[in-house]
């Protein structure tokens, strides 16, 4: 994780821009990220997952929202608010219900504002996307931290989980506009793929195939074209 990130701020940025989209958007409109949505599901994902999120940290059961439908704009306000709220009144030290392991250290409330700024900043790509256009007011290094989030955090929590294989072939990620790279597995890397750091998180949450991301390949392609047949992410 970027230590420098404030991902509370963030959160709070990337959230007021998915309002700012939902109260524009067309609710019917596909998602063409998410087979068989329309910006509602979207939406009520995304609102529903803050709200679950924010119980989570405080290590609660969270209530339910009931089946809906809901007024969306208001629906997400609400929850975002909600999410932002909890998160600035706890100890970002404070143990928390996680994705990671129950006895993991960083199982903490701190572990929340970086998977929710990243849940957030996905989905804000989606909703873009169903309307036509892109995120690109966003900086490398905030996509260089998620790409981080699907390396050290997602795709060993699937494996944890018997959801994917580890990687036969692992492979090296290179963030050419953010100074970073990661290798995706365990071992020495059968291949190096190197694109902007956007590019490489959108490619990683399955958003982008490997040419419309732009991606250089040094070494085995295979290997990438495997890695990304895994199930990398939920």
């Amino acid at each position: 994780m970027d230590d420098a990130l404030d991902h509370l701020a963030l959160l709070s940025r990337l959230q007021d821009a998915f309002l700012a989209e939902v109260r524009d958007a067309d609710p019917e409109t596909p998602v063409p990220a998410c087979a068989g949505w329309r910006v509602r599901d979207l939406v009520e994902h995304v609102g529903s997952v803050h709200h679950w999120a924010a119980a989570q940290a405080r290590r609660r059961p969270e209530t339910p929202l009931g089946p809906g439908p809901f007024d969306l704009a208001p629906f997400y306000a609400e929850h975002a608010a909600e999410l932002r709220t909890t998160l600035a009144a706890l100890d970002p030290d404070a143990p928390a219900w996680t994705l990671l392991a129950p006895d993991d250290p960083a199982s903490t409330v701190l572990f929340w504002h970086r998977r929710q700024t990243h849940e957030t900043l996905v989905h804000l790509h989606d909703l873009r996307a169903a309307r036509g256009y892109a995120v690109r007011d966003v900086d490398p290094v905030v996509w260089a931290d998620a790409v981080d989030e699907v390396v050290t955090v997602m795709a060993p929590r699937q494996v944890r989980l018997g959801r994917a294989e580890p990687l036969a072939l692992p492979v090296a990620l290179r963030a050419i506009d953010a100074g970073r790279s990661w290798v995706l597995g365990d071992g020495e890397p059968a291949a190096t793929a190197s694109a902007p750091a956007r590019e490489l998180a959108l490619l990683l949450w399955g958003r982008l195939a490997p040419a419309a991301a732009g991606v250089v390949v040094d070494g085995d392609a295979d290997a990438l074209a495997a890695a990304l047949a895994r199930r990398l992410t939920p």
